[in-house]
């Protein structure tokens, strides 16, 4: 077994280290969410905390880790009879990405629970991180019905494993871990609320510290045990912190004072429901024993909102999580005073009475809010353009370099709910809630005989194939003998999730303000309802006399509603540049991903400027979509009371649909419903 690295030799992530220590001394806060750019010790140090975690008394022989004083009565190697029990290390148990259900809550074997009405049950990784540590790494790509069981059994501290009337419950307490990339996309609110706390980790910009992190991890690659063993006495000290934090816990006091701060905090910032609030208490209250303290004090109630809010102010999947401090002080000592609390206290965190920072060497890491995105392509105004209107009061710009006319980035109008735009077809992409699908959740539609583990038992089908062979196989009792031929695997349909790739024009053609305002609300409203229906997106504009791919295919819709934030108008319609490029983008993305589906999303009023023939030309691209039957549609952007109906042909170039700015809206009269027009070669 490798030898982790020291949880106290990381450098200048002391809110993460302070977030892991708050939950391994109180499981109950709930976990904790960390999100970070790349290369941050996000992993190393989740990684390193399971060295940290005191050690765990289980019945000996039990595979779901029952506690000898107080065995779980339902524990399917048991009943347990109480009694001394023995001591190992607490676990640390990851989660992969692309685990199937049955690794994640375990395998019923059915053949035998149906001729034999055994419960042969063989455990899985919820039942392995039974009071231990479940870390899930990129936990914003988790399946949704991992995330679903995921949930249901952090909420219920038990797991349920039901095939067809046979079930198997047992305990599944844990601390949740979950660490993420933001601009690989967000969470469901459903999970993101689950963890108790987030913690946002960014790269220092110190030189000093960025030094010190690589002189470690380099003298950590060389001699693993020797530094480790360098290590040794902090690590032991933090150990022991945290089983005397464990042991003051309980007799740590919430006073009224510090409740009230902590309600009144939590109204202020209006989050959602009361989970906020009971998390909260529970975090100042480890917060207090970590630092030795049996009072809560406003400081611990200061930090506990640091910690346990962010998350939890999101309203839509474009807004940033973060909590304005100025506010929190202010509520803080509005309320603040009484019960061992005191509103004017200036909360030092790093103070010997703070929130306990675990120890750390080197100079502190500056703030961990990530580091700043210039947009791309954010060129000042130049005169030019189809219909380029002056730039709002207050806007300044610069010069371009492309040499096009361009307008300064328009904000997009309030995005609405929009219609559901769907592939035609059946495939068999990754799960979603946009196309439909092949998969392994949803409406039973028959069975096959398994590839395979067997998974989803089509119950009357297996009967049916057994039945026949009863007398031959010396049938003698009630109970029916069924051999592994006769099983089915039930094939059911649901819904998956596309690569939704936007190609948008924004060309001086477009450029009108309330015009392309409007564009972009558009835009945004659908990259809101690629997010809820679990759909990668992509984004492709074209102006002047290129296109550019401003974000590549990703899970991340609050990137591509930065970029389209960003995007400056102006100069000619290089329409047929667009395409050909949204064909390229697509062409490297079968590659990767060949199972899903694309439906592609031309924004345009249809128009083609630049170049020899650009209409003949823009045609011949657009043919190429219908060629590899790719599903797409036109959102017609054309206004006015003369319309040339460009959008329309080139909807019907694309063997696609075409629909205007009012007709992409749920409640618009033209229905409610708009599926993608079009052949689908791979449906079927």
């Amino acid at each position: 077994m490798s030898t982790p690295f020291p949880f106290t030799a990381v450098v200048g992530q002391d809110d993460l280290q302070l977030a892991l220590l708050l939950n391994a001394v109180s499981p109950a806060v709930g976990g904790v969410l960390v999100r970070g750019e790349k290369g941050t010790a996000k992993s190393t140090a989740v990684r390193a905390l399971s060295a940290l975690m005191p050690e765990v008394d289980v019945v000996a022989g039990c595979r779901f880790s029952c506690a000898p004083g107080s065995p779980d009565p339902a524990c399917p190697d048991g009943p347990h009879e109480v009694g001394p029990g023995v001591s190992r290390p607490a676990r640390m148990v990851e989660l992969p990405v692309g685990a199937s259900e049955d690794r994640l809550v375990g395998a019923l074997d059915i053949e035998r629970a149906l001729s034999e009405g055994v419960k042969a049950f063989e455990p899985g990784l919820l039942a392995d991180a039974h009071r231990g540590i479940l870390y899930v790494d990129e936990v914003n790509l988790l399946h949704d019905h991992l995330v679903d069981l995921l949930l249901d059994a952090a909420a219920m501290g038990a797991s349920y494993v039901e095939r067809e009337g046979v079930s198997v419950r047992h305990a599944a307490r844990f601390l949740l871990v979950g660490t993420m990339n933001p601009e690989e996309g967000e969470l469901r609110p459903q999970l993101l609320d689950r963890f108790g706390l987030t913690v946002e980790v960014a790269a220092s910009r110190e030189p000093d510290q960025r030094v010190e992190v690589v002189r470690r991890r380099l003298a950590y690659d060389d001699d693993p045990e020797g530094f480790a063993a360098r290590w040794a006495d902090e690590e032991s000290a933090v150990r022991a912190r945290i089983v005397a934090a464990r042991d003051l816990l309980p007799s740590v006091r919430l006073g009224d004072g510090a409740l009230r701060q902590i309600a009144a905090t939590c109204a202020a910032f209006e989050v959602d429901g009361m989970r906020a609030d009971i998390v909260m208490a529970r975090t100042a209250t480890a917060l207090a024993a970590w630092a030795g303290r049996t009072e809560v004090l406003a400081e611990d109630v200061r930090q506990a909102a640091l910690l346990a809010l962010p998350h939890r102010r999101r309203r839509n999947p474009f807004d940033a999580p973060g909590l304005d401090e100025d506010k929190l002080d202010e509520t803080l000592e509005e309320f603040g005073g009484g019960d061992g609390t005191d509103g004017d206290d200036d909360p030092d965190p790093d103070g010997p009475d703070g929130g306990g920072r675990p120890p750390q060497d080197g100079p502190q890491d500056g703030p961990q809010n990530g580091p700043d995105e210039t947009p791309d392509g954010a060129d000042g105004p130049e005169p030019g353009g189809d219909e380029a209107a002056r730039p709002e009061a207050g806007e300044s710009g610069q010069p371009g370099s492309s040499g096009a006319g361009e307008q300064q980035p328009a904000r997009a109008a309030e995005p609405f709910r929009t219609k559901v735009l769907s592939v035609p077809g059946l495939g068999e992409g990754a799960a979603g809630r946009r196309s439909r699908a092949r998969t392994e959740h949803g409406r039973t539609t028959g069975s096959r005989r398994p590839r395979g583990t067997l998974t989803k038992l089509h119950l009357a089908a297996t009967v049916q194939a057994a039945a026949p062979h009863q007398k031959a196989r010396g049938r003698s009792g009630r109970g029916l003998v069924v051999r592994r031929d006769d099983l089915r695997q039930a094939t059911r349909e649901g819904r998956e999730g596309n690569l939704v790739l936007f190609v948008v024009d924004a060309s001086g053609s477009m450029a009108a303000r309330q015009r392309m305002s409007a564009v972009k609300g558009a835009v945004l409203s659908l990259l809101l309802d690629a997010y809820q229906r679990r759909d990668k997106v992509g984004l492709v504009t074209f102006r002047g006399s290129s296109a550019d791919v401003a974000l590549p295919p990703t899970s991340s819709v609050d990137a591509a509603a930065a970029r389209l934030e960003s995007l400056p108008t102006g100069g000619r319609t290089p329409l047929a540049a667009g395409l050909l490029k949204a064909h390229d983008v697509l062409r490297v993305e079968r590659l990767r991903d060949a199972a899903r589906r694309p439906l592609v999303v031309v924004v345009t009023d249809g128009r083609a400027t630049g170049g020899p023939e650009p209409v003949a030309l823009a045609g011949r691209a657009a043919r190429l979509f219908a060629a590899d039957s790719v599903a797409s549609v036109v959102v017609d952007c054309e206004t006015g009371p003369v319309r040339l109906g460009l959008a329309g042909q080139l909807a019907r170039e694309l063997e696609g649909t075409a629909v205007t700015l009012d007709e992409l809206r749920a409640d618009s009269i033209a229905g409610l419903v708009r599926d993608v027009q079009g052949t689908n070669r791979r449906a079927a």
